[in-house]
């Protein structure tokens, strides 16, 4: 299996980019993040021609997070337990949840395309649910691997946060003013980890951005952000084979900010392929 994560800023804007990118680069499930539309506004017909099965979960013009898959998509999940939902100068259970997290099962992979909040600033509330955001999909991942220590389980996206220093090449970024690098942003990812992840991009490809805003040509400069990626359980890393950032998808006509960011999957068993490189301790 070819499993990409792509911030994709619209979907209906960049439909034709993305599919090409897909059919080109044999990608077998593709997910996707700030799709900005409703489901009845995804255009399933391009993904469709191209071989790909569809289910996407928006509910306006912001937000939103789609999975394709050549393969059969199976028990679909358009939030994880306790998730917390978002809305200015609101409080309590009853806020409603943003579409940020579409889950579902494809050739016995669980697999999670999240779009994790910004938060915008320090002093936000929208800083505050991010980061409780965080810690009930840690708490979900803890859960659900305890329960299934063998699960092939994979949370992908952007996470809206630079885990180390030197994922951070953007200059306006400051420490103890900006979010996305904040103390409390990083424990939440190494929280993440610690609750059974790796990323399994890191150690194939150990540098290298995969945000660069439109603004300032911070592109050409490659002033980016490392802040999207593939964290897998233990039984999901142990079938990494090879992964890769997409830089070059960053250049071109009415480019995303995001670039996809892939790893490819042998999900034959050891008893099948006892040759099978390990990457992953």
């Amino acid at each position: 299996m070819r499993l990409a994560t792509w911030n994709v800023n619209s979907i209906r804007a960049r439909v034709v980019r993305t599919v090409e990118f897909a059919v080109r680069e044999n990608i077998d499930v593709l997910a996707m993040q700030e799709i900005k539309c409703k489901p009845e506004q995804f255009p399933y017909a391009a993904f469709e021609e191209a071989g790909y099965h569809v289910v996407a979960h928006g509910l306006n013009q912001w937000n939103g997070v789609a999975i394709a898959s050549r393969a059969p998509i199976e028990d679909v999940e358009f939030a994880f337990p306790q998730m917390p939902g978002f809305l200015k100068g609101a409080e309590g259970p009853d806020v409603p949840q943003e579409a940020r997290a579409i889950g579902a099962t494809i050739d016995g992979v669980k697999v999670w395309s999240l779009y994790v909040p910004n938060g915008r600033g320090l002093d936000d509330p929208h800083y505050v649910y991010k980061l409780d955001w965080l810690s009930a999909l840690t708490e979900y991942t803890r859960a659900t691997l305890a329960a299934q220590p063998d699960l092939a389980l994979a949370l992908v996206g952007d996470f809206n946060i630079a885990p180390l220093d030197d994922d951070n090449g953007d200059p306006t970024l400051v420490p103890g003013v900006s979010t996305h690098i904040s103390p409390p942003e990083r424990e939440a990812f190494r929280a993440l980890e610690a609750a059974g992840l790796q990323d399994v991009v890191r150690p194939l490809v150990p540098t290298g951005y995969t945000y660069w805003d439109y603004k300032q040509l911070r592109f050409p400069r490659n002033q980016g952000l490392r802040i999207d990626f593939i964290l897998g359980s233990h039984a999901f890393a142990q079938a990494v084979s090879g992964a890769a950032i997409h830089r070059d998808e960053r250049k071109g006509e009415i480019p995303s900010d995001h670039v996809p960011v892939v790893v490819d999957l042998d999900l034959t068993s050891p008893e099948d392929d006892d040759d099978r490189p390990m990457i992953f301790g």
